[in-house]
């Protein structure tokens, strides 16, 4: 029988066991040494050849077959994920190739270099989308060895390389080089989100394409990611599944104008006209609901609406003195700064008066909002992007009542995942569900932490 002339094994990868993990990250670490790679990879995956090789000498034409498509299959995603259920990954690998020139019909030029300035292409946001979108439809398959039709590596880096139209195939030790780093609450469509090991890199690096927030909250994102099996969009908490806290926020340095399209979670501001006495249209009831989500819902006995009314002025007005402004900067009439600031969820919320104002989030049950002894500062104060007093405080509190676990520094005055979280863990040590315990400070939270 004729010994079989293999370039690379590839243990099956939808073989669970420890060995075939072990394997996947020897193989995924054979990067060469100058991006990162192990020096004794090269030499142990020459040695899994051989002995790879000798095996199938021995076995059967069926051994053969199975390998073969041990080598060449996809499986499912990174993990099986029930509706709702975290998620969880076996072993958190994202292999990868590293830098490169385009490959096959989509090549054209010279790659992309790292080592000096890299030449950038303009593109919007809304180029950006786009092009991610295009893999999606497609379901283009995971590898980290194959290129797609457009001359890009199908693995995460190659994915990014392609949405931001680079000059090459570049990896996550150098896509940083072509952005520029921004603050997650900064995040807006066509930006990344990118974990780079330096340690091992074959050990959780991946990067994602940011696509617009879900909700107002902040703490889930549309993700546009390539991953196994295929391409994907998905809702993906803030940052990812795993190595959250290490994944930080990258702009495209050769950003041009241009929205980011349909399902962008910004938009432009539709102009003063739209606002004033006498307007009817769906601006006002955004504006009125996004008034509603930053502590305003005590101003509206009814609505929001498309209507504009009283409750539309005075609910923005407190907005805009919640952030300092005076005069005509206050008016109760929304400009641009008070339109980016409730769509982007940033800026102060309004405070609450501690007359049943409303406590945010966590007005279920066991939740009441008419305990005016409570001195709650108002829901807009916890929301991320935000850092004041009444944060550190409430971290601070926490700590103390036994309720601090997941600090892994602070607590502090700029509100985090970790004080959601820490607050989730209180509200449900005292019987709530739901709603009631979505890691959202109330009025009755406040209270029974501070009374």
């Amino acid at each position: 029988m004729t010994v079989p002339a293999f370039e690379e094994y590839v243990p099956a990868i939808d073989c669970i066991c420890a060995g075939c993990a072990a394997q996947r990250r020897t193989a995924a670490s054979a990067l060469p040494v100058r991006y990162g790679g192990h020096p004794a990879a090269h030499g142990a995956r020459r040695a899994l050849v051989l002995v790879t090789a000798a095996g199938v000498v021995l076995g059967s034409g069926v051994a053969e077959a199975e390998t073969a498509t041990g080598a060449t299959g996809t499986t499912g995603d990174r993990a099986a994920e029930a509706a709702g259920a975290a998620r969880t990954d076996t072993d958190g690998d994202s292999p990868q190739g590293g830098p490169g020139p385009l490959r096959g019909g989509g090549a054209s030029g010279p790659p992309s270099s790292t080592t000096t300035t890299p030449k950038l292409r303009k593109s919007s946001r809304a180029d950006i989308i786009n092009r991610a979108k295009k893999w999606v439809s497609a379901q283009v398959p995971y590898s980290m060895t194959k290129y797609w039709a457009d001359g890009y590596r199908q693995d995460c880096s190659g994915f990014v390389s392609m949405a931001w139209n680079l000059s090459g195939n570049e990896w996550t030790g150098s896509l940083s080089a072509f952005g520029t780093r921004i603050a997650r609450e900064e995040l807006q469509p066509g930006d990344i989100l990118l974990f780079h090991n330096p340690a091992d890199p074959s050990k959780g690096s991946h990067v994602t394409i940011f696509g617009g927030w879900t909700d107002y909250t902040h703490t889930h994102y549309t993700a546009y990611e390539q991953t196994k099996p295929h391409t994907r969009k998905k809702t993906t908490p803030m940052a990812y599944w795993t190595n959250s806290g290490n994944y930080v926020a990258y702009r495209y340095k050769g950003l041009s104008g241009g929205s980011a399209g349909s399902g962008s979670s910004v938009k432009g501001f539709p102009g003063a006209g739209k606002f004033g006495p006498g307007a009817s249209n769906a601006s006002v009831t955004r504006l009125g609901r996004m008034l509603v989500e930053r502590g305003g819902k005590r101003f509206y006995k009814v609505g929001p609406g498309p209507g504009w009314g009283e409750a539309d002025r005075l609910a923005t007005r407190a907005f805009q003195k919640a952030q300092g402004w005076k005069g005509k900067e206050a008016d109760g009439i929304p400009g641009p700064d008070t339109w980016r600031l409730l769509v982007n969820g940033t800026g102060h919320g309004i405070p609450g008066t501690g007359k049943g104002s409303g406590g945010g989030s966590g007005t279920g049950a066991g939740h009441g909002d008419s305990n005016p002894d409570s001195k709650f500062p108002g829901r807009g104060y916890f929301r991320p992007g935000q850092s004041n007093s009444h944060v550190d405080r409430l971290g601070k509190q926490l700590v103390k009542k036994g309720f601090g676990k997941y600090y892994t520094a602070g607590p502090g005055p700029r509100w985090t995942e970790a004080d959601r979280r820490n607050v989730e863990a209180f509200q449900r040590a005292q019987g709530w569900r739901g709603g009631a315990a979505d890691g959202y400070p109330g009025p009755e939270t406040w209270r029974r932490l501070f009374g």
